[in-house]
């Protein structure tokens, strides 16, 4: 039997009964008392090993309840790393260095171009050619719902004048009809089909990576919010070698054409595979729209820019309240995707029908990235899921510039990010990062929670509807024990309390005492996992 005990900590567990103690002892990888430093040190078995926090804030562990971990980590270990390109001529750069490093790879990856500064005009297959030659290549935005490919890339994807556009997705084109390499939503996955794939062995590269990457800043549990027979396979891969050095939690996603005997069937045998604990699949993934910035976000309103227009949602409401009513009924957790207005109406809508014919149960349906709420639907979020937000992206960003907000436009803008809102209409919730998207790390996330603001070192500009900011107490538990109930782990994880996994984590600062500021500096010193270290500073 192993033991451990942690001593001279301020621990903050989470758990009502008892939210602080001086010290705690772990037995085979649970919590198995917490108490004085006193009080445990007489409790150690003879051989136990012994941490001295010497005062430092301990937490449990955090949770993202989503982030896409198996491709961000595949990126890390695959891909161009395109975030801070700010040129044409920068991005050429980095990707045909990357090009030279990887020469094995079977297609030329990159990942994190920014929208708001590359558009659907000058980001082409002719521009990107000269840096990647004659092996296929697929550049990524930072949202990942558009990407751009070479001409070696378009031609293996068969995508030519005579390419019809799947449905919810866009091949941008010429006005000759001919395409321009850009792939907005759908029409991604289409190509990626039939250009050459990595192996698994890059795949569990890239889930190293990305463990190591969470682990490194406090991350014991996710949701990956996109399972595929991908996904599934490399996750089941990893359990069965003891990889894992966090718990996954999978939502399963559902496609348009899909019928409720078919998701049903699918998600089922998922279910059945992959049961848990380390690795399970308990939810289905719906996206309800795209984003404003390939302009398929679904809007009551039309957009306010001089472009206008708007999209539709990308499930009709039969196709929504069919297979959330079945899905639900099947009990397994609703997880949608919902930028605009419109298509967080469709989801709720869906969700009443499920809950009227279904009754009430305690599934957490998470409603994910919530940037534009119509006014009558904050109550109705309250009452029928949680709020999984991901506070990063509620502040003014000091270097891109935000066609959002021109979109969204200054009638709608008090209703952007609307967290603060949300809470005080008494809607459950979690935060997340959605990486790689943005960046994972839970202390600048939390940061701009509470400032709405850039870190200082960005020169943030003013804060953004700073009345919707969030408390650092309601962060730490949006990261702990609001992130175990929507991960359907909050039985066993997201408190530090006896019996209960023993994933916690050791700071650098204490968070809740130093300035706001200067939370984003925080340092992770330990990441214990089941009694573990995974990380150590």
């Amino acid at each position: 039997m192993s033991a451990t005990i942690l001593t001279n900590a301020r621990i903050r567990t989470m758990d009502p009964v008892r939210p602080r103690a001086g010290a705690l002892l772990i037995r085979d990888g649970r919590i198995a008392a917490l108490g004085t430093t006193e009080e445990i040190a007489a409790l150690a078995p003879k051989g136990a090993k012994r941490i001295d926090a010497h005062g430092a804030l301990v937490l449990p562990g955090f949770q993202d309840a989503h982030i896409h971990l198996l491709s961000g980590g595949t990126d890390l270990a695959t891909a161009a790393p395109l975030y801070e390109a700010v040129n044409l001529a920068d991005l050429l750069s980095r990707v045909a260095a990357h090009a030279t490093r990887t020469p094995d790879l079977p297609l030329i990856l990159g990942a994190g171009w920014q929208p708001g500064i590359f558009t659907d005009a000058d980001l082409t297959a002719e521009a990107i050619d000269p840096a990647t030659g004659g092996r296929p290549a697929v550049l990524y935005d930072s949202s990942f719902h558009n990407a751009c490919l070479n001409t070696a890339a378009l031609t293996m994807a068969g995508i030519g004048p005579g390419t019809s556009d799947p449905p919810n997705g866009h091949i941008v084109r010429y006005p000759s009809g001919r395409p321009t390499g850009m792939l907005h939503e759908e029409a991604i996955p289409m190509a990626l089909s039939r250009l050459p794939h990595l192996s698994d062995a890059h795949h569990l590269q890239g889930l190293r990576a990305g463990q190591a990457h969470a682990n490194a800043h406090g991350i014991t549990g996710v949701l990956d919010p996109c399972i595929t027979d991908l996904e599934a396979r490399i996750y089941a891969m990893a359990v069965a070698r003891g990889d894992l050095t966090l718990r996954v939690t999978g939502a399963a996603r559902i496609a348009p054409q899909d019928t409720p005997e078919t998701a049903l069937a699918r998600l089922t045998a998922l279910r059945a595979a992959h049961p848990g604990p380390d690795f399970h699949v308990q939810s289905a993934k719906f996206f309800m729209d795209g984003v404003f910035e390939n302009r398929t976000a679904a809007c009551h309103a039309p957009y306010a820019d001089a472009q206008g227009g708007n999209a539709p949602c990308m499930f009709s409401q039969d196709q929504t309240v069919a297979l959330m009513t079945a899905l639900d009924a099947a009990r397994f957790q609703i997880h949608a995707h919902v930028i605009g207005d419109a298509a967080l109406t469709r989801v709720l809508d869906g969700l009443e029908a499920a809950r009227a014919a279904n009754g009430a149960w305690p599934a957490a349906h998470q409603l994910a990235h919530l940037q534009l709420t119509a006014p009558g639907d904050f109550a109705h979020l309250a009452a029928l899921g949680m709020a999984n937000i991901q506070p990063l992206w509620a502040r003014y960003d000091p270097k891109i510039p935000d066609i959002a907000l021109d979109m969204i436009g200054p009638e709608r803008l008090l209703l952007t990010y609307a967290f603060r809102r949300m809470l005080d209409q008494g809607a459950g919730f979690c935060l997340s990062s959605d990486w790689p998207v943005s960046t994972l790390n839970p202390f600048e996330i939390i940061e701009t929670a509470i400032t709405r603001q850039a870190r200082q070192a960005e020169t943030p500009g003013p804060p953004f509807l700073p009345d919707e900011a969030l408390t650092v107490a309601e962060c730490v538990e949006g990261y702990t024990a609001q992130a175990a109930r929507a991960c359907w782990r909050e039985t066993f994880t997201g408190r530090l309390s006896p019996g209960f996994s023993a994933d916690l984590i050791l700071l650098d600062q204490d968070i809740f005492a130093c300035p706001t500021t200067k939370i984003s500096d925080t340092k992770v010193l330990l990441t214990l996992f089941k009694g573990q270290p995974v990380h150590s500073a």
